[in-house]
Parts: structure tokens; C-alpha cells; sequence
């Protein structure tokens, strides 16, 4: 059973359809107008509604582009007297599901109306399998710690990602998790359902950075055997973080300010500018300030980029955090192996924390995963002095 709304300033058609309707077993309501109607669809959750144009106060056309901002999952079928091919099409621009002739044919309208309300399930089952994807993500990419310098970087995150789309640098030592810091600010943000894009600048040749930034023309040079969009393109109207930023050739953070300062860039190859709708995000371990002294970073590309500032603290500067860590990382681990996670001892625990991790999380996680492996059942403080003497 569905509920349906029929909107119709003919009371004939409303208890002709309310009739047809019921004999299916759907919950019926009415509307005789398109104002009421439109409140009623505001108001209330409906599965489908029928929906004339021609109606006094407001017409079934404006009715449907006043809903489609309403951001709701009913699925609108029109219906006319007077239809023709353009107002069909233009229903359906307006985000009308199909456009049925009156007096509709009974068997098409039931037949419209039960593809209507499986495209309905299908947009509701997306939306709960991508509130379920969104909760893995966040899972994922979840920042731990409990101690005051990760209570202040978790807060700055939260209020830097709602306020807007403002760039950000972010700073910290390798392994400390910018990585993490940088998904957080596009998940809590606006562009949280756009692409979030990632481009490591230290892993990529020099020679082929703005390629793989700004993408290239087919023919560009040899190997370009095809168009290419870069990573802004693949990211606009969402996030790009560009990690190691500080190791970015002169050449290719010539053409990144520009793109910030004229949202355009220019593929390899090509003399065609494209727009861009990107919020950056940059990453280094590097003291920028040292960099532009020594002539390896562009100061007009750090101002832009360093808008607003976080800095992740490393490892030794919250090792109270260590006990949280090791939690989710034995559960992280026994996920991935699909086991039933182990438990470790407090003495091994604290073991752990009296360690210098020069490291950080990223090999503290290497730790846990060791230990994992190659204990029994229960991690002993005698397995931690053992298997994490292995560090430089």
C-alpha cells in the first residue's frame, strides 16, 4: 500500500482516480487546488502524487518546480487535457517522473503508477545504501584521540569545514594523519557528496605533475594518445588534496596559483581554458617558510594555500592517545583478516606509550599489525618489548 495525493480542481477526476486508487489498496488524499496541493506535498510524506496543469491559484507546472527545490522523493505523474510533446518534455525537465493524457487510459496509469513507486523504493534504497557507504567512510577515516591537542584539532576541523570553503594547509610530521584531517573536512563539509580527489605530488615524476594535475590534449607529447582531464577537472564542485605539496615542481605550482586565483586552468597541450569549482586542501611535512628561502616553494602559492592552517601533532606530543589507537586498530586488523580481534595487556600497552614513535600512527599501526600476527591469543607485554624492536 502506498499513500498517493491527487491534485485536481475537478472533483469528478479527484473521485474517479480516489475510486481506481482504493481498489488497489493505496491511501488516498486530496487536493482541489495546486497551492493546497503543494502545501499537502510539503507537509506530508507521499509515495507518488497525480498532478493536473491546468489548476487555478497555481498550475500544476509551477506547482512542480516549486517542489523540485523541496529536496523530497515523491514521484510527481502530471496530467492534462490539453497535452502535448513540449509540455511533456517540460514536465520532465521539471523533475515530473512521466506526463499521462486525460482522461488516462486505466491500465496505463496503474502500470505508470507502479513504475513510479519502484523508482521511488529504488531512490530510497540508494539513499540508505549511501548513508550506510558514508558511515564506512567515516569509519574509515575517523580521527582518534581523546587528549587536549586532538580535542582542539577535531573542533578546528568542524568549524573550518561548515564555515565554508575556504583552502587550507595542513602541517605535521610523516605518518601523523593528514591524510585523516583532510577527509574530515570534506565529509563534514558542503561539498561532502561532490568527488574528493587526492593527488600525492611527491609520488608523481616531475615531468608528469601537470599532466596528471591539469590533464592533457591527445598528441600533447609522446604516450598522449587520448584527451585526459586532470585531477582539477575530476574534482570540481568537490575537494582536491594535494599531499606533499612542498615537493611540487616551480613549474607545475606556477599553473596551481594560477588555477586558484582564476578557478581556470589549462589542459597540456591545449589553449582552450576550462572552469573549475574546487576547494584545495594542501599537505606537507616541510616548513614552507625554509622552502621559500631556499627558492623551492612560490610565496605567492603559500599565501594562497595557507588561507586557514592546521597543524597534526605528532605521536610523542599525545601519547595518551596510544591505548585508543591500539583499540581500533586490533579491531581495524581483525576486520581486514576477518578474525575476532585480540586483546593486549595494560603492561603492553603501556610499554608502548613509554616508546619514542618517530613514526607516528602510521607505524604504530605497523606495531599492532606485527603483534597481531605474531602472537597468541592474548598480546603480552613480553610479545610488545619483542616484535616492536623492530623501529628505527
Amino acid at each position: 500500500m502506498a499513500k498517493i495525493l491527487v491534485i485536481d480542481d475537478e472533483p469528478a477526476i479527484r473521485n474517479a482516480l480516489r475510486g481506481v486508487l482504493e481498489d488497489e489498496k493505496h491511501e488516498v488524499a486530496e487536493a482541489k487546488n495546486g497551492e493546497e496541493g503543494l502545501q499537502m506535498l510539503t507537509e506530508y510524506d507521499f509515495d507518488a502524487a497525480f498532478c493536473d496543469i491546468k489548476m487555478p491559484k497555481l498550475d500544476g507546472m509551477e506547482l512542480l518546480r516549486k517542489f523540485s527545490k523541496l529536496g523530497k522523493h515523491t514521484q510527481i505523474i502530471m496530467l492534462s487535457a490539453h497535452g502535448n510533446i513540449e509540455m511533456a518534455v517540460e514536465a520532465t525537465k521539471c523533475g515530473a517522473y512521466h506526463f499521462l493524457e486525460k482522461p488516462p487510459n486505466l491500465q496505463n496509469l496503474l502500470v505508470t503508477l507502479r513504475n513510479a513507486l519502484n523508482m521511488n523504493n529504488l531512490v530510497q534504497e540508494n539513499k540508505s545504501l549511501k548513508k550506510t557507504i558514508s558511515k564506512v567512510v567515516s569509519r574509515k577515516y575517523e580521527i582518534v584521540g581523546e587528549s587536549d591537542a586532538m580535542k582542539q584539532l577535531k573542533a578546528d576541523i568542524h568549524k573550518i569545514a561548515t564555515s565554508g570553503g575556504s583552502r587550507v594547509l595542513i602541517l605535521g610530521p610523516n605518518g601523523s594523519g593528514k591524510e585523516l584531517v583532510a577527509r574530515q573536512l570534506h565529509e563534514q563539509g558542503s561539498r561532502r557528496d561532490k568527488p574528493f580527489v587526492e593527488v600525492n605530488c611527491a609520488a608523481i615524476p616531475s615531468e608528469l605533475i601537470e599532466s596528471e594535475l591539469f590533464g592533457h590534449e591527445k598528441g600533447s607529447f609522446t604516450g598522449a594518445i587520448k584527451d585526459k582531464k586532470g585531477k582539477f577537472e575530476l574534482a570540481h564542485e568537490g575537494t582536491l588534496f594535494l599531499d606533499e605539496i612542498g615537493d611540487m615542481s616551480l613549474s607545475a605550482q606556477a599553473k596551481v596559483l594560477r588555477a586558484l586565483q582564476e578557478n581556470k586552468i589549462t589542459r597540456v597541450g591545449g589553449d582552450k581554458d576550462i572552469e573549475v569549482d574546487v576547494r584545495v586542501i594542501a599537505a606537507t611535512n616541510k616548513d614552507l617558510r625554509e622552502e621559500i628561502r631556499k627558492g623551492n616553494f612560490r610565496e605567492d602559492l603559500y599565501h594562497r594555500l595557507s588561507v586557514l592552517v592546521l597543524r597534526v601533532p605528532s605521536l610523542d606530543e599525545r601519547k595518551e592517545d596510544i591505548p585508543l589507537l591500539v583499540s581500533k586498530f586490533l579491531v581495524d586488523i581483525a576486520e581486514e583478516h576477518k578474525n575476532k580481534p585480540k586483546t593486549i595487556e595494560p603492561e603492553a600497552v603501556t610499554f608502548l606509550q613509554q616508546l619514542s614513535w618517530s613514526g607516528n600512527v602510521r607505524e604504530l599501526r605497523n606495531i599492532v599489525e606485527r603483534l597481531v600476527i605474531m602472537s597468541g591469543e592474548k598480546i603480552t607485554l613480553q610479545d610488545a618489548q619483542r616484535y616492536a624492536a623492530f623501529r628505527i
